[in-house]
């Protein structure tokens, strides 16, 4: 029996044990989601319950279980890494894809003729907008306190407990006195603003009082703190929740450095053990009958229930907005890092081309992964990476969010398109860049989508737009040069990206995908813009640098309104080689030169002393 052998026997094994708890609870099915209690997108192991009972290892998904079928809903980043770790008694349901049904669609249809049957979930990873989509349309819903897949996930691994560290003011660019302050500015409006809270809220604002943050990384945000509980993201388990006098914090304290525990006592910060943090709530609106919480769609089910009383619902929580603008202070170190992290990145690819050069076989792709790790080491204030690297040959690059193994990852050959997406934490910003390489003859096929995928990647880098412009506006602009061939890429155009914080945050995005209620493109934000393209089993293509929202400069300025644009921050050369340069006109030409000039620029003199790294970004870099 191979391995994959006993993985897929332990995957049904382990489907069945599950299928026994849907019996003893008297459940028809069970929601498992991807997220955890705070909705993180990346989880830590004790909380990869989806991972865990399908197999599928992707970051998105929600996985039901029902006592006849298996069904995990994914987007098309993940279609080829589900339909290869699924086992045969799981079905992959393709969000997006015509004919498919949601799973909300899937449940109602289910249930038709069916009232008795019963959904379970977990009240603390469940969200109060996805429960009352659920029971709206006429879902039984049962909570549980606990977890039914850890009833049956035997060795489950202990919750995280690294240190907590202070993230400096001089990284973060504000106190978080003032935070607080612009927070309780946004949460709880004065009687007389225009602008209420909550644009659904019936409540007088003065009543509003006590705003539950849940998401990880706003926590962080909030208090000028980082840590280490979920791989790559530099983030801690906790809950806050601030009143218009107070704040509380409820985490473990013991993990806090001598630094940190000082910061939060000196803040006059109120902390709490993590898991008191629901029964608080309870007791503090229970005591406080006349205020009002206010929490956003995000919120669990069980704090909502534990609140036990109708809340102000904010579409979008104000702390996920404020940490969304970037201050002056964070945008300079967005800039710095990304230079470092490009010197990084060049010194990985010299090396990788001088490899290939001496024979035809170079490193596997872990071993090109490493590699690039311990160039980002070298760097100042590197403290890891932001995620998995990404690095894929040939048809693994086709994988949009492909995870080389070390025991079944390929070998990087010239005669096949390389793709490497990955990046760096730092203390002063987040990195995240794509590059597609070939180091032998590319195929006329590959140097005509890749010259569409950088056309497209232009076009959007020279957006200019109003304030606020949905993110959907600009999306069509870097898909417009692969939609004349009749192509296209299942995933968006561009996320936002965290200060030293997660690689993917929101609600900032550029994607085809209309979205309710999102708060636009804003100076300050800072993005991804990655437009690619992949050819199942042969290759993939894509190019991505992180972009800073400007202001620009325009002849008029429509209804008194700041016009917008972006500022690229990444310094990485595009490879030339794959660029059939008649299909660019002469302003995009003109545009990939000055890009090289300004890369050459900022990385010549972190590379200076190393001759044959600086010949290999002189070439890279030259006019086209």
């Amino acid at each position: 029996m191979t391995a994959d052998d006993r993985r897929i026997k332990a995957l049904e094994e382990n489907l069945a044990r599950f299928r026994e708890q849907l019996k003893q609870h008297q459940l028809w099915a069970y929601l498992i989601p991807s997220e955890d209690a705070h909705q993180s997108e990346y989880v830590a192991e004790c909380d990869a319950r989806r991972a865990f009972i399908s197999g599928f290892t992707g970051s998105a998904g929600c996985v039901i279980v029902s006592q006849d079928d298996a069904l995990l809903f994914t987007d098309g980043r993940y279609f080829l890494q589900a339909s290869q770790q699924l086992s045969p008694s799981w079905t992959l349901m393709k969000m997006g894809v015509h004919g498919v049904p949601s799973k909300e669609e899937w449940l109602k249809k289910q249930t038709e003729g069916n009232a008795d049957r019963e959904i379970g979930f977990d009240e603390k990873t469940v969200t109060v907008a996805e429960y009352d989509k659920l029971t709206d349309m006429g879902l039984k819903l049962k909570g549980t306190s606990d977890n039914l897949v850890d009833a049956i996930w035997n060795g489950r691994p202990q919750r995280p407990d690294g240190k907590v560290i202070v993230q400096e003011e001089k990284y973060s660019g504000e106190s978080v006195l003032s935070k607080l302050k612009r927070v309780r500015d946004a949460a709880f409006p004065a009687a007389n603003d225009d602008e209420v809270a909550s644009a659904e809220s019936k409540f007088h604002p003065d009543n509003l009082n006590g705003l539950v943050i849940t998401a990880l990384d706003e926590i962080a945000w909030l208090f000028n703190l980082r840590g280490c509980d979920i791989s790559f993201n530099p983030v801690f388990f906790a809950y806050a929740f601030v009143t218009r006098k107070e704040a509380y914090l409820f985490t473990d304290f013991s993990r806090f450095t001598t630094e940190a525990q000082k910061h939060i006592k000196d803040l006059g910060i109120q902390v709490h053990p993590y898991d008191q943090a629901i029964a608080f709530v309870k007791e503090y609106f229970k005591a406080n009958n006349e205020h009002v919480a206010v929490i956003d769609n995000r919120c669990s089910h069980a704090i909502v229930n534990a609140i036990g009383r109708p809340c102000s619902r904010m579409n979008v929580n104000p702390v996920t907005t404020l940490k969304a603008i970037k201050n002056e202070v964070e945008l300079e170190g967005f800039r710095q890092c990304h230079i470092r992290d490009g010197a990084a990145l060049v010194k990985y690819f010299c090396w990788l081309e001088q490899e290939l050069a001496k024979k035809p076989k170079g490193p596997t792709e872990c071993e090109g992964a490493n590699k690039l790790e311990a160039f980002r080491a070298e760097q100042e204030h590197f403290r890891g990476l932001s995620f998995d690297t990404i690095s894929s040959v040939g048809k693994n690059a086709a994988i949009i969010h492909y995870k080389p193994d070390p025991k079944t990852c390929a070998t990087i050959v010239k005669d096949h398109m390389y793709l490497c997406d990955s990046g760096g934490q730092y203390f002063d910003g987040t990195t995240d860049t794509t590059r597609t390489m070939h180091f032998g003859t590319p195929t006329d096929e590959e140097m005509d989508a890749f010259t569409r995928v950088l056309k497209g990647h232009i076009a959007l880098d020279q957006a200019v737009f109003p304030n606020k412009t949905a993110d959907a506006t600009l999306d069509v602009l870097a898909r417009q040069f692969l939609w004349q061939g009749g192509m296209d890429y299942r995933h968006g155009t561009g996320h936002g990206v965290g200060s030293y914080l997660c690689v993917h945050e929101g609600p900032q995005s550029i994607s085809n995908k209309v979205v309710a209620k999102r708060i636009g493109i804003q100076k300050g934000m800072t993005l991804s813009n990655e437009p690619g393209y992949y050819e199942d089993g042969k290759f993939g293509i894509r190019i991505e640098n992180i972009v800073l929202t400007v202001a620009k400069d325009t002849m008029k300025q429509f209804g008194d309104e700041p016009y917008l644009g972006f500022e690229a921050v990444t310094m990485v050369p595009i490879q030339q080689k794959l660029i059939k340069k008649s299909m660019l006109t002469q302003p995009e030409i003109n545009w990939l030169n000055n890009y090289h000039k300004k890369v050459k620029n900022a990385l010549t003199p972190l590379l200076s002393a190393d001759q044959t790294v600086m010949a290999f970004l002189e070439r890279e870099t030259s006019p086209l």
